[in-house]
């Protein structure tokens, strides 16, 4: 493939659609699905007036590009990147990134079919859009805790301290107590900011939480950008789920409609790794290693008295993967119950028939449910379908103790067998943990692509690997939905394989699920945090409409 940049290639020019090619040129190439220069994305997906850049080439490639900050500020300079005199990456041949380095979305592909949607690879450019004394940087963390925030922290300032010669760097605060403020977006309200250096993030990896605080909500995108403005803010890292995500969205649409010379730059987070198109998201792997514990545990009971039932919930409120792979790690649990795979539990075939079996085969048992799932079952019981909490989610009942009595009640009247059940539930205590190895390093890598992004003058993405690569996406992508367990995988086909458990699900549910996987993706949600707040959907969908957002 040519140049991005280079339209003499041999290689069939690629067009982009929409704003300035990546050399900073007028584009007036249309593509067939764009009206008026404009690719045409479903309402929700993207907010304000930029759109999409959409490369094209031969064989059905396809770049879903970053916006850039030469896409509304045209003539800015650009510098030779500080690295280039650091000593400790003098030793790396070929360190930069080649601008016409692209990841692929599905890495497998049947012969003869297009070579499909790729995003560009993160890492640092040749050249840079910021001196390093002009950068006065700012990280914030929203929503809920999660194994490796400190790390992300800590290597966003010191990758631009150690890589970039970046001094100014501030954490928005996690409290100010006349304001009532709680961190997190509400943060860019408080009267304080801590200022982060190498010295003063240095062992905080080592901490669970995040040393910035945290909190939902709160979004009022003209005080954000106003704050970000009056500080003189010109990079803002952002770190939370996909509301957050969603959040930063339109904080860097407002950035853009100011023309504001900013980069805005996304961390993705979530503990329940269901955040789409990545690999996975940082601190999973801790929590299913910490979930060994609970999960070892109740072999232990359940293995050391007569019919013994050892019960865990782990997190997981729309996807079961933390309860997936903590069950295919540990090899003890006899059953997995996830919010993907429906199940019953009267009847033939049903949980409770299949307690039976199991404690008559082995004397003892260990289920995992992960906290979304059964909720229908819930819902029928408890009539709670409806119920949301003050932030707005969809309040969840506590399957665990439900399906605890309901085990219990079942045989008592059954009278055929005496059970001991306990039940744990360490659902908070695996995301308040320090990241394990794995994670620090995966953190240091999300960190630093972020970092070398926003210096190379990319704006509005998110960063995460991609096939195991890393790469910068745009955020409409991140916010299209969900990552959800596929029951007609092979993952999961490993997953029964390993308890022996029945599917829970007939023949006709198998096709209705493979029927809802080939469906295109649904209109993403409009939210603008990780509490689906009702106040910021009406924000949001203000902003869709093209109305300005006044608190």
């Amino acid at each position: 493939m040519g140049s991005l940049c280079n339209t003499s290639s041999p290689v069939p020019a690629l067009k982009f659609r929409g704003g300035l090619d990546r050399c900073g040129n007028p584009n007036s190439s249309v593509g067939s699905n764009s009206k008026n220069g404009s690719v045409q994305l479903p309402m929700g997906s993207f907010s304000g007036n930029s759109q999409p850049k959409i490369v094209t080439g031969e064989a059905g490639y396809v770049l879903e590009d970053v916006p850039h900050l030469i896409d509304y500020i045209p003539d800015l300079p650009t510098l030779p990147n500080p690295l280039q005199d650091n000593p400790a990456y003098s030793v790396v041949k070929q360190y930069f990134v080649n601008v016409d380095d692209t990841v692929a979305q599905k890495i497998v592909v049947h012969k003869g079919s297009p070579r499909g949607t790729h995003f560009r690879r993160a890492g640092p450019r040749q050249k840079v859009y910021f001196e390093s004394d002009e950068v006065r940087a700012c990280i914030v963390t929203c929503g809920g805790l999660c194994p490796g925030l400190n790390t992300v922290i800590r290597e966003i300032v010191c990758g631009l301290h150690h890589m970039y010669g970046v001094k100014k760097v501030l954490g928005i605060d996690v409290s100010d107590l006349l304001l009532d403020v709680q961190g997190g977006y509400r943060g860019f309200y408080a009267r304080n900011t801590i200022a982060l250096t190498p010295k003063t993030v240095n062992d905080i990896h080592k901490r669970g939480g995040t040393v910035l605080g945290t909190s939902r909500g709160g979004h009022d995108t003209g005080k954000i950008v106003d704050s970000i403005q009056d500080r003189g803010i010109n990079q803002v890292y952002i770190i939370g789920g996909d509301g957050t995500q969603r959040g930063a969205s339109v904080i860097y649409e407002e950035i853009r409609r100011r023309g504001l010379k900013v980069a805005v730059a996304g961390i993705p987070k979530t503990i329940d790794n269901d955040i789409p198109v990545i690999d996975k998201s940082f601190g999973f792997d801790t929590a299913v290693e910490e979930a060994q514990r609970a999960i070892n545990a109740a072999h232990v009971e359940s293995d050391s008295i007569e019919n013994g039932i050892g019960l865990v919930k782990l997190m997981g409120r729309y996807s079961g993967y933390i309860a997936m792979y903590a069950t295919l790690a540990s090899r003890d649990v006899d059953c997995c119950l996830i919010p993907e795979s429906p199940f019953y539990l009267e009847g033939a075939g049903g949980l409770f028939e299949y307690i039976e079996k199991r404690l008559k085969e082995n004397g003892h048992m260990v289920i995992v449910i992960a906290e979304g799932a059964g909720q229908e079952l819930l819902s029928e019981v408890l009539r709670s379908s409806h119920q949301q909490d003050a932030s707005g989610n969809k309040l969840l009942q506590d399957v665990g103790l439900w399906i605890s009595q309901s085990i219990k009640d079942h045989f008592s009247r059954q009278k055929k067998m005496a059970i001991n059940l306990k039940y744990i539930d360490p659902t908070y205590m695996i995301r308040a943990i320090p990241s394990n190895a794995s994670d620090n390093v995966y953190c240091t890598l999300l960190a630093q692509s972020a970092v070398h992004g926003a210096m190379a003058g990319y704006t509005g993405f998110t960063v995460g690997p991609v096939n195991g690569r890393h790469c910068y996406i745009p955020f409409y992508r991140i916010n299209e939905g969900q990552n959800n367990v596929v029951i007609t995988d092979r993952m999961w086909a490993r997953l029964l394989s390993s308890t022996n458990q029945p599917s829970f699900i007939t023949a006709k549910d198998v096709i209705e699920d493979s029927r809802e996987e080939e469906e295109p993706p649904k209109t993403p949600k409009t939210q603008m945090s990780d509490d689906n707040s009702t106040d910021d959907k009406l924000m949001v969908n203000k902003e869709m409409n093209g109305h300005a957002v006044t608190g």
